[in-house]
Parts: structure tokens; sequence; C-alpha cells
């Protein structure tokens, strides 16, 4: 039986918000579509979060998501930023609970090892390796879409392939005997 999903990923900021879709075939995602909402035009804060509930609305109703996978904000030094990143986030997942679409959260940090095998990875590493396994020709003037993408693409790997409990891996052994599939062995 073939299981097909669609995931959106959301990576919420309020000068710009990134997003991506995949679709999960199986145990197989392919690329649907990336991009960003600009919100530097709008000085007023309400006025941003109201643009990014509605651009997660009409998201949802054109790409019919099965889940939403979101990043979760960052603990920083300065607190206002942080509180505006969690209203945009919040805004986001309101949007999602709005329509009935499953939220998963993932911190910056889960969606990084998740993509890149580093926790640490920067936002280029995190958008090259997006682009090898997703076949993209171009990436994005804002790396905020390949961002948006990578926290869809977390979502795969951190998810049984029919939507269970979060897959927990303790190291390489754990990955292959979990994806036998994704051993490719040499000739002697």
């Amino acid at each position: 039986m073939i299981t097909e999903k669609i995931i959106l990923g959301i990576d919420p900021g309020t000068t710009i918000m990134g997003y991506g879709i995949i679709k999960q075939t199986s145990n197989k995602i392919s690329f649907v579509c990336m991009d960003v909402l600009k919100l530097d035009k709008f000085s007023d804060q309400p006025i941003k979060l109201k643009k990014i509930f509605e651009t997660c609305l009409e998201l949802i109703e054109k790409y019919h998501p099965d889940a939403l996978a979101i990043e979760a904000p960052f603990y920083g030094k300065n607190v206002q930023s942080m509180l505006k990143l969690g209203r945009a986030q919040g805004v986001a997942m309101a949007a999602g609970l709005y329509r009935s679409v499953p939220i998963f959260e993932y911190s910056p940090k889960k969606i990084k090892q998740s993509i890149t095998g580093n926790g640490n990875a920067s936002k280029e590493q995190v958008a090259a390796m997006l682009q090898k396994l997703l076949n993209l020709k171009e990436m994005p003037v804002h790396l905020d879409a390949t961002d948006g993408l990578a926290a869809a693409v977390c979502y795969f790997f951190q998810r049984d392939i029919g939507g269970e409990e979060d897959t927990k891996l303790t190291g390489w052994k754990s990955f292959i005997a979990k994806n036998p599939e994704k051993v490719i062995k040499k000739p002697l």
C-alpha cells in the first residue's frame, strides 16, 4: 500500500517567513514548492501577524497538508525578538489548528541535525544538503525558504511512514537497522 502525505514546513519570522512543501510517497520525498513571505514592508506588528495567518491559511487551502512542521523559537539574548518570533510561530500554528492540520514543532538544532547530521550546521549547509536530497535546480534568494523546507524534511526523517511516534535513533547502528534499504553494499 502506497502512503502519500503532503508536509508543510514553516520557518516563522516577523521580517521574513519561510515555507516549503514536500510530498511523501511511501518512504520517498519529493519537492513541491518553497518561498518566503516578506513582512518588512509592514511596520505594524498586528498586521504582520495577520499576513502570516492569512498566508498559512492560503497554503493549507491550496496544498491540503497532512502535517505542519514548524521551527520552534530559539532562546536568544534579545527578549523582544524572541517574543515577536513566538507570536509569529503561534499565529502560524493557529492557522494549522484552525484547519485541523496536526502540528509538529522542532528546534533549530534538531532540524539541522536531521538534514545535515550536524546540529550546528549553517543555513548554507542545510540548503546545500536539501538541494542534493530533493534534486533542486535552483536555490532561493532567501535561505528562510530552505529553512521552511528543512522543517518539512525534518518531519519526514523524524516520523515513521505511518505518522506514528517519533523515531528514536541512537546512532548509525540504529539508523541502519531502521533503514536497511539505504545501505549501499560495495561488490567485493
